[in-house]
C-alpha cells in the first residue's frame, strides 16, 4: 500500500501542472476589469447615440439594453461551441470586439443620414456587439478554471466585472462625453480591447507559435482605429452636414445633450439632439409672446424665475421692464449656458442677457431645484423643450406644478410654453388641464411662429385676476395690444378637448405628444 501513487483530482492535478507564470492569471483577472468596462461603455455608446438621433431617451435606452442583455446571453450560450486552445480563441474575439465595437458609433452616425432602415442597422450592430462581449467572460472563466479553485474563480471574475461596469458608468457621463465625444470614446474603447488581445498575446507562453500571424492583425486594427480617433471631429462634421442644410458653425456634446448651431444668409439656428429650438429669423415672436403677456399684467414684479431658456432669448425680454430687481435662471446643461455667454453671435442675439448683473445662471436639475427653493416669485417662466419623453415629460407632471405653485407671490403669474395647440392639440390642452389639476387658473393662447408653426402657451396664477390691457415696453417687433387679444382666441380645430391629467405614475402627456407628432417626425 505504501508504495501505490497517489491519486490526484483531475482538477488539483491540472493547476499544479500549468506551465504558465503565477502572474498570468492575474493579468487574465486585469483583462476582466477592462473588457467588462468597455463591453458597459459600448452599451451606453449605443443607448445615448439612438437617443441623439431617434429622440424619447427611455425607449431608446430602455430598448437598446434589452437588445444588449439578450444578446449577450446569445453570446454566453455559443462560448460552448469553442475548443482548442481558448487563449488563441479569446485573442481574435478581442480583436473582433475592438473592430465592431470600437467602429460602431462612427458608422452609426455617418448611416443616419443615408439609410431608411436605421433602426435595424442599430439594433444588428447591438446585437453583434452584445453577442461577442457575451462570449468573453464564460471564455475566461474556462481558460481560468484550471488556476483558481471554482468558488475563488466565480467571486473573482465577478467582482472584477461589476468593478469595471461600475468604472464605466461614472466615467461615461462625467469624463468621456463632454471631453471626447461618442466617436472618439468608442473608437478609444476598441483600441483597449485589441490592447488586452496582445497583452494575452505576448505574455502567455501558449501563444507563442502564433505571435507573428496575430502581430499584423493587431497593428492593422490599432491604425484603423488610430485614424479614426484622429479623424473624430472631420467625421461628426461631414454627419452633421448631410443631417442638416445649413452650413455647421458649432458642435458639441455635453453631459445631456448634443448642441448644433447652423447659419444661412438669413439666419441662426439651434439645434438640440437634432430639434430645432430657434431660428434667429423669428424667434422673437416666440419669446415676445412667451413673457410679454404675463409681465404686462405685473407692473410691480420685481423677482422673476425662468426655468430652462438656457439660450438667455427670454431673459433678454424680461430685462426690458426695469422694475425688476433678480431674475434667476436655472437651466440643467452648462454646456448651454456657457456657448451662450460667452459666443459673439449668440451674445448679440440675446444683447448679453446671461451676462446682465440682474441675472443669476444656474446650472441643475429644475425638478429638484424647486423642490429646496424658498424664495417668493412674482413670474416664473417655464421654457423647457416639449415634453416627448418621460425625463421631460415629469417637468409637465403635478407634481412639479405643485412646486411651482408654492414659489408664487399671492398675485403672481406664471407662463408655461405649451407645444403646438394645432398640430398637438390633446398635448396642449393635457398642459393646461394639468396646472388646472395643480391648483392654478389657466388662460391658454396661441400665435404663430414661421419655424414652427402655431404655438402654445399656458397663463397661470393663483387667481383669475389677469388682464390684458397693461403697457408694453417700447421696441417690441411683434406683440401689440391687438395682437394679444388675437392669441386668446382659439378657432375649432385648436379648440378645447378632454385630456388626461399628467402624473408622475401615468405620463400621459408624453403618449400624447408621441401620439401628435408622431405622423410628422417618422
Amino acid at each position: 500500500m505504501a508504495n501505490q501513487p497517489v491519486l490526484t483530482p483531475p482538477n488539483q492535478q491540472s493547476r499544479r501542472t500549468s506551465s504558465s507564470p503565477d502572474h498570468l492569471p492575474a493579468l487574465l483577472l486585469g483583462s476582466v476589469f477592462v473588457i467588462a468596462t468597455c463591453g458597459l461603455i459600448y452599451e451606453l455608446i449605443a443607448g445615448t447615440l439612438a437617443s441623439y438621433l431617434l429622440g424619447d431617451s427611455v425607449t431608446q435606452f430602455s430598448t437598446i439594453i434589452g437588445a444588449y442583455l439578450f444578446s449577450m446571453g446569445i453570446g454566453s450560450w455559443l462560448s460552448r461551441y469553442l475548443d482548442g486552445l481558448l487563449l488563441k480563441w479569446f485573442i481574435r474575439l478581442e480583436i473582433l470586439v475592438g473592430l465592431v465595437g470600437g467602429f460602431s458609433a462612427p458608422l452609426l452616425f455617418v448611416l443616419f443620414e443615408y439609410v431608411s432602415s436605421f433602426r435595424l442597422i442599430l439594433y444588428s450592430l447591438v446585437g453583434l456587439t452584445g453577442i461577442l462581449v457575451g462570449l468573453e467572460i464564460p471564455l475566461l472563466m474556462r481558460i481560468l478554471e484550471n488556476r483558481y479553485e471554482f468558488k475563488d474563480l466565480v467571486s473573482r471574475v465577478f467582482t472584477f466585472d461589476y468593478i469595471g461596469a461600475l468604472l464605466a458608468s461614472l466615467i461615461f457621463p462625467l469624463v468621456l462625453v463632454p471631453q471626447l465625444g461618442l466617436i472618439r470614446t468608442s473608437l478609444f474603447f476598441g483600441a483597449l480591447n485589441v490592447v488586452v488581445a496582445a497583452v494575452a498575446l505576448y505574455r502567455f507562453p501558449e501563444t507563442r507559435p502564433y505571435r507573428r500571424s496575430f502581430a499584423g492583425i493587431m497593428v492593422g486594427t490599432l491604425l484603423l482605429l488610430a485614424v479614426g480617433f484622429g479623424y473624430a471631429e472631420r467625421i461628426m462634421t461631414y454627419t452633421e452636414t448631410m443631417a442638416f442644410q445649413d452650413q455647421v458653425i458649432y458642435s458639441k456634446s455635453t453631459v445631456y445633450q448634443r448642441i448644433v448651431l447652423t447659419r444661412n444668409n438669413r439666419e441662426l439656428r439651434l439645434f438640440l439632439n437634432g430639434n430645432l429650438q430657434f431660428s434667429s429669423a423669428d424667434e422673437y415672436r416666440y419669446h415676445e409672446a412667451l413673457v410679454h403677456p404675463a409681465m404686462q399684467a405685473l407692473p410691480k414684479a420685481q423677482r422673476v424665475l425662468v426655468l430652462g431658456g438656457g439660450d438667455g432669448l427670454a431673459v433678454r425680454e424680461l430685462l426690458k421692464y426695469p422694475q425688476l430687481q433678480h431674475i434667476r435662471l436655472v437651466d440643467l446643461d452648462a454646456g448651454m449656458t456657457h456657448l451662450f455667454q460667452h459666443n459673439p453671435m449668440l451674445l448679440a442675439l440675446n444683447k448679453g442677457a446671461l451676462n446682465h448683473p440682474k441675472v443669476q445662471v444656474i446650472n441643475g436639475d429644475a425638478y429638484q431645484w424647486v423642490r429646496h427653493d424658498t424664495t417668493r416669485y412674482d413670474l416664473l417662466v417655464v421654457d423647457f423643450p416639449d415634453p416627448s419623453n418621460y425625463s421631460i415629460g415629469k417637468l409637465y407632471s403635478t407634481s412639479f406644478y405643485t412646486e411651482l405653485h408654492k414659489l408664487l407671490t399671492p398675485n403672481g403669474l406664471m407662463v408655461v410654453q405649451s407645444t403646438s395647440p394645432y398640430v398637438a392639440q390633446k398635448s396642449f390642452w393635457c398642459i393646461s388641464h394639468t396646472l388646472q389639476a395643480a391648483g392654478f387658473h389657466t388662460i391658454p393662447y396661441h400665435t404663430y411662429v414661421p419655424s414652427f408653426g402655431e404655438w402654445g402657451y399656458v397663463l397661470a396664477g393663483r387667481n383669475g385676476h389677469w388682464r390684458g390691457d397693461g403697457a408694453l415696453p417700447k421696441g417690441l417687433r411683434y406683440l401689440t395690444p391687438a395682437t394679444l387679444k388675437e392669441m386668446l382666441h382659439f378657432p375649432p380645430d385648436m379648440a378645447e378637448v378632454p385630456t388626461e391629467i399628467n402624473q408622475l405614475n401615468n405620463q400621459a402627456l408624453v403618449r400624447y405628444f408621441e401620439d401628435d407628432w408622431g405622423p410628422y417626425t417618422h
